[in-house]
């Protein structure tokens, strides 16, 4: 069984198709790539995994688990995790914190206990603080863990959320342009970094990304949307040699 499904996905803003009907499966323990020119629905997808949107028809199973059966934060619990095209951290907090935030699932003192210094809370926030820091550490910026992510550079600011999003300890982790806006080096690193949280933390990745470079050498699969339909699937070479996805991106000779 695989562990993303999507089936028969459809949805639709306004009268604009945002997407047609697309299907395709993320196998454990695989990357997979999706690509396509702007606006061809890829974000619009993380959004109905997450449960952000609701399709208009189809459905999306983790684990054989519909999403449209879980709340948000029940996804999450569930094992799924991503990152932003926009980064959403909490620019007046530290790196550490920020990173804890990911954690909230893990706490499991109820409010009274989190309100004042009881033993429990306490322990807790102990227990959060040693994950953030690990992952701070696999991430490489364990000595950043008290600066203020206002005054990070951008691509140091992408790896924050990369920690943000592993603390939770995803079995799938959904990337949404980690490439983006990042210099050539920073590329490199973060294609180096994603291998070792593949390899070494046995993550499964599904990564939207614009930089053909950075996605066709990390993923094993890569599919293709264009005008929200499914125009191609296969390896990364079968999918750069498709006259149908070289005429999205470059248009008809």
């Amino acid at each position: 069984m695989a562990l993303l499904e999507v089936r028969e996905l459809a949805v639709s803003f306004g009268g604009v198709v945002a997407l047609d009907h697309v299907s395709f499966s993320v196998e454990a323990d695989q990357v997979v790539g999706l690509i396509g020119p702007n606006g061809a629905g890829k974000t619009t997808l993380f959004n109905i995994i997450t449960r952000v949107y609701k399709p208009g028809a189809g459905a999306v199973l983790f684990d054989g688990t519909p999403v449209t059966r879980l709340a948000p934060h029940e996804v999450i619990r569930h094992g799924v995790a991503r990152t932003f095209q926009n980064l959403a951290l909490f620019r007046s907090m530290t790196v550490l914190d920020n990173v804890m935030v990911g954690d909230h699932i893990r706490t499991r003192s109820g409010w009274l206990a989190s309100s004042v210094p009881m033993p429990a809370a306490m322990n807790a926030e102990s227990a959060s603080r040693k994950r953030a820091l690990e992952v701070l550490d696999f991430v490489g910026l364990a000595a950043r863990a008290s600066h203020p992510v206002a005054t990070l550079p951008f691509g140091t600011q992408k790896r924050v959320e990369l920690a943000r999003a592993l603390v939770s300890k995803p079995r799938l982790l959904l990337l949404d342009e980690p490439a983006g806006g990042i210099s050539h080096e920073e590329v490199d690193g973060m294609s180096r970094l994603l291998r070792r949280v593949h390899t070494e933390l046995g993550v499964t990745m599904l990564l939207v990304e614009h930089h053909m470079g950075f996605v066709m050498g990390i993923s094993d699969r890569v599919v293709v949307l264009d005008f929200g339909k499914k125009i191609a699937e296969g390896n990364p070479s079968e999918v750069q040699r498709n006259p149908a996805v070289i005429e999205a991106y470059l248009g008809a000779a």
